[in-house]
């Protein structure tokens, strides 16, 4: 696909996905973030039938083995943890608005599982829904279309747009906050799908890296620590250990 075409889907589906979403919100959180994720996706797809390029083939849906789906699963882990660490060390250097944390406090509570089936349809919604959406158009679509132009303007440009549907509206501003690590993952994510030549991998990695975030924010709460008490030290652990980590797996997936 060309970039340009590749730039429309991708504004298309940021619209949409906030237009749908805000129409069904009266639905409940779950329905609301997954017809938004469904929405974001909508636009890149609707242009790959129409090319007439079959969908597995247009997205690289290649089958992989089992040793790179457990490579990958693990993958989502230490990227989760690199960048949590990331987060640690930004929160203590620059600290969001209070009533950003207040929002992120709220989301929390609204989305923490009061039964058996909440807790199910939250990891639907919240870990494997993006993990589909988000890889379809941005490692699916964007990042070969962009990589035309060279594999390092294919990654940067990629993440730089993922990066940007992690803006956070407050009020009647953004906030950015979350965009310098979000950008990091990108990147994680995007070095994963052209390393194993399949955008399988990199569904796995993010499925899991979200289904992780589920589990300590909604569920324990720790890792909303690193927003309200962000630490120096405890971060930069993380994301040192957490970046050679992933660096390790990425030469064993290249192997």
């Amino acid at each position: 696909m060309h970039p340009f075409l590749a730039i429309v889907a991708f504004v298309a589906g940021v619209y949409a996905m906030g237009k749908g979403g805000a129409a069904v919100v009266s639905q409940g959180i779950h329905v609301t973030l997954a017809t938004g994720e469904t929405l974001l996706a909508a636009p890149s797809l609707l242009l790959l039938a129409l090319s007439g390029i079959p969908l597995w083939e247009g997205l690289s849906l290649r089958p992989i083995t089992a040793r790179t789906a457990l490579l990958s699963t693990l993958a989502g882990a230490t990227l989760w943890a690199a960048s949590l660490g990331l987060m640690n060390m930004q929160f203590a250097l620059w600290r969001p608005p209070t009533e950003y944390l207040d929002y992120f406090r709220a989301l929390h509570q609204l989305l923490r599982p009061r039964t058996l089936g909440e807790g199910i349809l939250s990891v639907l919604a919240i870990g494997l829904m993006p993990a589909l959406s988000e890889e379809t158009v941005f490692r699916g679509v964007v990042l070969p279309s962009f990589a035309r132009g060279g594999r390092v303007v294919g990654l940067l440009g990629s993440s730089v747009l993922f990066a940007l549907i992690h803006m956070d509206p407050l009020g009647h501003s953004v906030v950015f906050h979350r965009l310098p690590f979000a950008f990091a993952v990108g990147l994680g994510l995007a070095a994963l799908r052209l390393l194993t030549g399949s955008l399988v991998p990199s569904m796995v990695a993010h499925a899991t890296l979200n289904t992780i975030t589920f589990a300590t924010v909604f569920l324990s709460g720790a890792a909303s620590d690193a927003m309200e008490q962000p630490q120096v030290l405890s971060g930069s652990l993380l994301l040192l250990g957490g970046g050679a980590a992933t660096a390790w797996l990425f030469r064993a997936l290249r192997r």
